[in-house]
């Protein structure tokens, strides 16, 4: 009998343990405007819903100043639809929050909104803008995030919701911007084999990748109207080549001979706010790294 007992617990242990191993990751993408997460993580958010972990992606802003012909409630209910089309493309939750586009600011409440919306989803990953960028709405997201890392575990602040025991890792989306200082790719993910999938998501954003983005960029070429032609010129438009910083941290992670063969990545740096990883807790944070 005490042999029998023995196992029963040697085997609830194991279970446990196993368990605690697969539980999904909690992915949270934040992004100051509907369409900003698909664009700079859509692949890697693909990536992870493959491997059985959630993604979140949550816009700051309602989206209604994007289009050069709509604009307020109208425009921001179309972008609304359009974020529920990708949740069901690529498998994401997606949330958008009720605040102007354009005119997003870091107040105090927005950031509480923030911290909520983190601690609810219990996220293992954060992952937004850099506060450095050309439009203001990206910058704000990117001082609101920071503004929330440390707080997500402060049970005082924002105290209608159970705070974080844990604090994330908290990382930002790639830039091409310089000053004051210049993206640094700590984390490079290879993502050719969903490259499709993204560019599929990013076509369920019409107002924004056939209309608006095309007139405001001042782009002569017009968006084709057939649906398939459409999605050739979408992937064609939305990627490029992998700069030498970034094809060094796909070495880094997936050896010299697999980097190689990556024909599409997406970068992440990490910030100093949050958890600090080691490469070891990367690998487990990233589980497609080097695969």
């Amino acid at each position: 009998m005490k042999a029998q007992a023995l196992f029963i617990i040697l085997f609830t242990c194991c279970l446990s343990l196993l368990n605690a191993q697969e539980k999904p990751l909690q992915i949270m993408m934040i992004g100051a405007h509907p369409d900003d997460c698909d664009i700079k993580s859509g692949g890697t958010a693909a990536l992870f819903i493959a491997m059985g972990h959630h993604v979140k992606f949550l816009s700051v802003t309602n989206g209604d100043a994007g289009h050069m012909n709509e604009g307020g409630g109208m425009l921001a209910k179309r972008r609304l639809e359009e974020t529920k089309e990708v949740a069901r493309r690529i498998g994401v939750s997606y949330e958008v929050l009720d605040n102007h586009d354009g005119e997003l600011l870091p107040t105090l409440a927005i950031r509480f909104d923030i911290i909520r919306r983190i601690r609810e989803w219990n996220a293992d990953i954060v992952i937004a803008p850099r506060p450095n960028d050309y439009h203001p709405d990206h910058r704000y997201t990117g001082v609101l995030v920071q503004d929330a890392a440390f707080m997500v575990g402060v049970p005082n602040v924002a105290s209608d919701t159970p705070p974080l025991r844990k604090n994330p890792v908290f990382l930002y989306f790639q830039d091409n911007f310089k000053k004051p200082n210049p993206f640094q790719p700590d984390i490079a993910v290879d993502i050719t084999s969903v490259i499709d999938k993204k560019i599929y998501g990013l076509d369920a954003h019409k107002s924004q990748f056939y209309e608006w983005l095309p007139w405001i960029s001042g782009n002569p070429e017009k968006a084709p109207i057939d649906p398939a032609e459409r999605i050739v010129w979408l992937k064609k438009q939305r990627t490029g080549s992998i700069s030498a910083e970034v094809k060094a941290s796909l070495q880094k992670w997936y050896g010299a001979e697999k980097a190689e063969r990556v024909n599409y990545a997406e970068a992440f740096e990490i910030c100093e706010y949050g958890s600090r990883p080691t490469e070891a807790d990367i690998k487990k944070l990233f589980p497609m790294l080097g695969k």
